[in-house]
C-alpha cells in the first residue's frame, strides 16, 4: 500500500474554517498530515475539525485573529501541544473591506493589511523560527490573489496586501533556502462568498450549488472553479515532491495552472550624463512605445447563454 504523501506532516492553516481555507485543510488531512484548524470563530472551528475527524483525520483548533504575534505563537504552539511537530504553514486568513480611493478609511486599510500582510509576516516568522531551531525542511505557502497581480477597481488595501506578500515570498525564499524550507505563493481563483456576489459569475456560482460540473467557459477559458481545484496544488507544495520549487507564483483555477513570471524589465535604454525632462520629451514616447503595461484583469466576453438573469 503506497504511502500518504503527507503523512507524520502537521500543517497549520490560517483562515480554514471555511471556504478555500477549509478545502486547503481538508486536503492536507487526506494527504495523511494532521492539520490545525483557525478560525475567530470557535462554533466555525469546531465544525471544520469535525469535517475532517469524521473522514478519518486528525485536526485541533486554534481560535485567534490572525495579525499579531501572539495569535502567530498560539498557531505554533498548538501545533506542536497536539502533535508533537510542525511541517507546514499555509497562510490563508483574510478580510475585505473593498472601498474606491476615496471612500476608503485608515481604519479599512488597516485592518486589511494587518491580517494579510502582517499576519503572514508574523506567522511566517514564528514557524520558520521553529523549523530553523529544530531542523525541519519545512514549507511555506501564502495565498496570493489575482489582484495582487493586476490590481483590481476598489481594492487598494487587499491590492497592496497581496502584492506584498508575493513580494515577501521571494525573500523568504531567499533567506530560508539554506536550511531547506520552501516559500512559495498561491493565486486561487475559485468560487467563494465574495465571488457569489460578482454577477459575472453567476452561472458558475450556481451550477456549483447545485452539485454540478461548472460550464467549460469558466473552467477553462477563465481557469475558475471551485476550492477544491486549488487544494491540490496546496498540498503538492506542501509535499517532498516539491522540495526543489520555492520563491514562485502559482496560480490555480478550475481546469487551469499558472506560473507567473518575477516583474522583468521590458525597456532599457542608456543616455551619457543621464535623463533629463528634455531628453525624456524627446526620446520616451518612443522607447515605450508597444511596452505600457495594462492595469486590472482582463476577461473574455460572457458568451449569451452564461448571461446573468435577473432576480
Amino acid at each position: 500500500m503506497t504511502q500518504s504523501p503527507l503523512a507524520g506532516k502537521v500543517a497549520i492553516v490560517t483562515g480554514s474554517g471555511q471556504g478555500l481555507g477549509l478545502a486547503y485543510a481538508q486536503e492536507l488531512a487526506r494527504q495523511g498530515a494532521s492539520v490545525v484548524i483557525n478560525d475567530v470563530n470557535q462554533d466555525t472551528a469546531d465544525a471544520a475539525v469535525e469535517s475532517i475527524v469524521a473522514e478519518g483525520g486528525k485536526a485541533v483548533a486554534v481560535v485567534a485573529p490572525v495579525g499579531d504575534t501572539a495569535a502567530a505563537t498560539a498557531l505554533v504552539n498548538g501545533a506542536v501541544d497536539a502533535f508533537g511537530r510542525l511541517d507546514i504553514l499555509v497562510n490563508n486568513a483574510g478580510v475585505l473591506r473593498d472601498k474606491s480611493l476615496l471612500k476608503m478609511t485608515d481604519e479599512d486599510f488597516d485592518l486589511v493589511i494587518k491580517v494579510h500582510l502582517r499576519g503572514t509576516f508574523t506567522c511566517v516568522r514564528e514557524t520558520y523560527r521553529y523549523f530553523k531551531e529544530n531542523g525541519v525542511a519545512g514549507r511555506i505557502i501564502a495565498i496570493g490573489s489575482p489582484t495582487g497581480q493586476y490590481g483590481n477597481f476598489g481594492q487598494t488595501n487587499y491590492a497592496a496586501a497581496k502584492a506584498g506578500i508575493v513580494g515577501m515570498v521571494r525573500t523568504f525564499a531567499l533567506e530560508m533556502k539554506k536550511v531547506g524550507v520552501t516559500a512559495n505563493a498561491v493565486i486561487p481563483v475559485a468560487a467563494t462568498a465574495m465571488t457569489k456576489t460578482i454577477p459575472f459569475f453567476q452561472k458558475a456560482v450556481e451550477a456549483d450549488e447545485r452539485g454540478e460540473a461548472m460550464p467549460s467557459f469558466f473552467r477553462h477559458d477563465l481557469g475558475f472553479g471551485t476550492a477544491a481545484d486549488v487544494a491540490g496544488l496546496i498540498t503538492w507544495l506542501a509535499s517532498d515532491d516539491a522540495a526543489d520549487v520555492t520563491g514562485q507564483a502559482i496560480g490555480a483555477g478550475g481546469d487551469r495552472l499558472q506560473l507567473f513570471s518575477h516583474p522583468t524589465l521590458l525597456v532599457t535604454e542608456y543616455r551619457e550624463g543621464g535623463w533629463s525632462y528634455e531628453a525624456l520629451a524627446e526620446q520616451a514616447h518612443g522607447l515605450f512605445e508597444g511596452k505600457l503595461q495594462t492595469c486590472g484583469e482582463k476577461m473574455p466576453p460572457l458568451p449569451e447563454e452564461l448571461q446573468p438573469t435577473q432576480g
